[in-house]
């Protein structure tokens, strides 16, 4: 799907706080790290990484409560002021540069599914992974699993060119 032909919405669960996305993600994580089973209180967390400009608040409102995460760094989580529900974050490297949208909180979910499953040493037994996304224990390197439009645009969102 092409950059520009990819529309999405999302909201939270009490209705209050909308979202659109105008550009498709630059890569979905699923994530099994026991921080991201915490804090969804689920077996992983789904993460649709997409440059922060790309993703608009269209009703309502929003706060920003800062996280603890494992690795030291915190994250900033955008929630509905109502019900809580986390719609995106912001964390790592890219900081604010980049959204990790929430894709269960998309109204079509199934336009994000995974491009690769992290910190599968802590996924939970039961969970059983499609083997035709790419696994991995712990993180990874970028360049290896990216395709080259992603990593562009990524650069680009972190103002990074080179």
């Amino acid at each position: 799907m092409g950059v520009n032909s990819f529309h999405a919405s999302g909201q939270c669960t009490c209705g209050q706080a909308h979202y659109e996305i105008t550009q498709n993600p630059m890569f979905v994580h699923c994530c099994h790290c026991s921080w991201c089973q915490r804090e969804t209180g689920a077996a992983f967390a789904v993460n649709a990484l997409i440059e922060s400009a790309c993703v608009n608040l269209s009703h309502g409102e929003i706060e920003e409560v800062q996280t603890p995460t494992n690795s030291g760094t915190g994250q900033l989580i955008v929630r509905c002021p109502s019900c809580k529900v986390a719609l995106w974050s912001y964390y790592g490297a890219a900081k604010s540069a980049v959204a990790f949208v929430r894709v269960g909180t998309l109204n079509n979910s199934a336009l994000c599914p995974p491009d690769i499953h992290i910190f599968t040493s802590t996924k939970l037994p039961w969970v059983v992974l499609d083997s035709h996304v790419p696994q991995m224990e712990e993180y990874y390197q970028r360049s290896l699993y990216w395709p080259e439009e992603s990593i562009a645009r990524y650069k680009k969102a972190i103002g990074k060119m080179n």
